[in-house]
């Protein structure tokens, strides 16, 4: 079962894994740091994934941002994140759901009132309170009971309705109402571009798109996003760009010349003088090493 992470570039769960509900979820207790695959090159996620680190800690690269956690916390990876140099202590014990994004929807619909669920979807790691710890693992065995098959013909409905109950009783407490009012401005306009650099960058390479959507100078931008980031705003659209080109060299069977269209590209020799220039080989060499 270990295979079934959703580590995968173009994940289709219910393919191997017979016993998920409707396609949509997927639950594993008692995670180990032992049964974690040596993660080289980045992996993307097609399906949203909530873990619950119950003890251990360690760090993992977000679309190119690195966190630290320790447990007991809750790490989030969202649909169409990518993840690269995960690191976890010997100790780690983790339990995990993975959602499909219709899943997702269903779920906002009854979230959508609280609070806390906008900080929720934003954060990547969020402590959990140490008096929680047990209600925690509760839940967990109470949904992977649900997703066991003993609710009959309303699972669906029953896992989705738990897993309301459960954030509007206890992960709540995990998130603040508001996002921390002491975050600066400088940090609000990264986090916004950021964002939008993870939607557009296939298209839009140039910071003024960016700068246009956020209503700042590309000046004011770059600095801002430097001064945060220690990268310039163009250096994390490339290396959103590059990040996203392994993934599909190494995570796909597209040719170079699809991967480039994908990309947007005006042509394979573009790309391939890009690819070269950031990364120091070529896109085919990068593709056949190990």
């Amino acid at each position: 079962m270990t295979k079934e992470l959703g580590l995968k570039y173009n994940l289709e769960l219910v393919e191997d894994v017979s016993n998920i509900l409707a396609q949509d979820f997927w639950v594993y207790c008692n995670f180990k740091g032992s049964m974690i695959p040596e993660i080289t090159d980045p992996i993307k996620f097609t399906s949203s994934c909530s873990i619950f680190v119950k003890e251990g800690e360690g760090k993992i690269e977000i679309d190119l941002l690195t966190y630290d956690f320790k447990g007991p916390c809750i790490v989030n990876i969202r649909q169409g994140q990518i993840i690269q140099n995960a690191e976890v202590s010997g100790n780690f014990d983790a339990s995990f759901i993975v959602l499909s994004q219709r899943f997702c929807d269903n779920l906002f619909l009854l979230l959508k009132d609280s609070t806390s669920y906008g900080t929720a979807t934003l954060e990547r790691v969020a402590s959990v309170p140490p008096n929680l710890v047990e209600k925690f693992q509760k839940f967990y065995a109470h949904i992977r009971d649900i997703f066991d098959g003993s609710h009959g013909p309303n699972e669906y409905q029953a896992m989705v309705l738990a897993i309301a109950s459960f954030f509007y009783e206890c992960a709540t407490k995990c998130y603040p109402p508001v996002l921390d009012a002491s975050k600066k401005s400088i940090h609000r306009l990264t986090e916004k571009f950021l964002s939008l650099v993870q939607q557009h960058f296939k298209k839009e390479r140039f910071l003024d798109f960016y700068a246009s959507q956020l209503e700042v100078s590309t000046k004011h931008l770059s600095r801002t996003v430097k001064e945060s980031t220690g990268f310039t705003a163009v250096e994390w659209i490339d290396r959103f760009v590059i990040l996203e080109a392994k993934v599909l060299l190494k995570a796909t069977n597209l040719s170079i010349q699809q991967i480039s269209d994908e990309l947007n590209f005006a042509s394979q020799s573009f790309f391939g003088k890009y690819f070269k220039k950031h990364i120091g080989k070529s896109p085919k060499d990068f593709r056949n090493s190990q």
